[in-house]
């Protein structure tokens, strides 16, 4: 897993990197312009800082979540090695936001309105995923955000449980993604089958016209 966030307006050149989920208590190490994260119980990297990232990746762009080459993680390994860290990061090219179809759901026995959904994602997997949205439905086409997905908030998601289920993603709303114009209400955002077919990357750029208000 490879998430990477780049946000020059709030946190200066620093290119920040997650490869695995926070756990307990945590600590760092820096070696010249890059600050290693790391599990004090058992030394695993959570993730990596690279300051002043520029002089090691000049083509960086974006804002927020971006989404880096395999020359670009090649370079980042390059310069870890360098400083005397190891080369850790492995490039992720596997899309976190998909369109899912809803193939299963039932009522969580331990709730009055969690349901526990099994959603067919890309490469036909199967994802469980407990959602609390009133709308979703068997055979609707919806946005998954997959285990490792950041969202427009910065929050990542991972696997959970609620009330004891597991959960492999979460199910969202137009408004959790940060779409133009989108309902401020409760409810996941159900997609035409045509136009949004399941199994493929969500399409936020064509999605930003989904609520364009009429002319």
């Amino acid at each position: 897993m490879l998430i990477s966030s780049y946000n020059p307006a709030q946190a200066g050149d620093v290119l920040m990197l997650v490869v695995n989920q926070d756990q307990g208590e945590q600590a760092y190490e820096q070696k010249g312009q890059v600050v290693r994260i790391y599990a004090v119980k058992d030394q695993a990297t959570l993730g990596f800082n690279f300051l002043e990232a520029k002089n090691v990746l000049p083509d960086l762009e974006g804002q927020g979540q971006v989404f880096l080459t395999a020359a670009q993680v090649a370079k980042l390994n390059e310069a870890l090695v360098a400083v005397g860290f190891e080369a850790e990061l492995v490039v992720d090219e596997e899309p976190k936001f998909v369109v899912g179809y809803v193939k299963e759901m039932a009522e969580h026995p331990d709730s009055d309105h969690l349901h526990i959904t099994k959603i067919e994602v890309d490469g036909q997997k199967e994802l469980q995923i407990v959602c609390g949205a009133p709308n979703i439905a068997v055979g609707q086409n919806v946005v998954v955000a997959k285990v490792g997905a950041m969202m427009p908030t910065g929050a990542i998601i991972w696997p959970g449980k609620l009330r004891g289920v597991e959960s492999f993603g979460m199910v969202c709303s137009a408004r959790e993604l940060h779409l133009p114009n989108a309902p401020q209400v409760r409810g996941i955002l159900e997609l035409d089958a045509t136009e949004y077919p399941a199994g493929r990357a969500f399409d936020f750029a064509k999605a930003a016209n989904l609520f364009t208000p009429a002319q």
